[in-house]
């Protein structure tokens, strides 16, 4: 993200008596995986615990509303819907027989959170 700021500040004018003026307005921090890591250590306990294989963290572009939590220092995990591939492509599918475990998951993962906040 700095990179492209900078980049963007580095821009100037082709045409004589044009003038470049950029502003910055950060939407999307980056989603970084060390704010999230006991998170992510409590969603692999409970996937161990219900014996499904461990959740491998990835490093994607783009953004989401995962991004925006992050950004704020909310420990966020982005990727605990569907089982599937090609997210919002072409050849896009999500498998049905994945959901109920995935969902046992996520639901194991609230039921951890909201002892904390009782």
């Amino acid at each position: 993200m700095r990179r492209v700021e900078t980049a963007l500040q580095s821009l100037s004018p082709r045409l004589p008596g044009a003038s470049v003026k950029t502003v910055a307005v950060t939407v999307r921090q980056p989603l970084e995986r060390a704010m999230s890591a006991e998170l992510f250590d409590r969603v692999n306990h409970y996937a161990a615990e219900l014996g499904l294989p461990p959740l491998d963290g990835v490093a994607v572009g783009g953004g989401s509303d995962g991004n925006i939590t992050a950004g704020l220092g909310v420990p966020t995990l982005d990727g605990l819907g569907a089982v599937g591939a090609n997210a919002h492509a072409e050849g896009e599918w999500a498998s049905t027989s994945a959901l109920p475990q995935r969902t046992t998951l996520v639901a194991a993962l609230v039921r951890d959170l909201l002892k904390e906040t009782a």
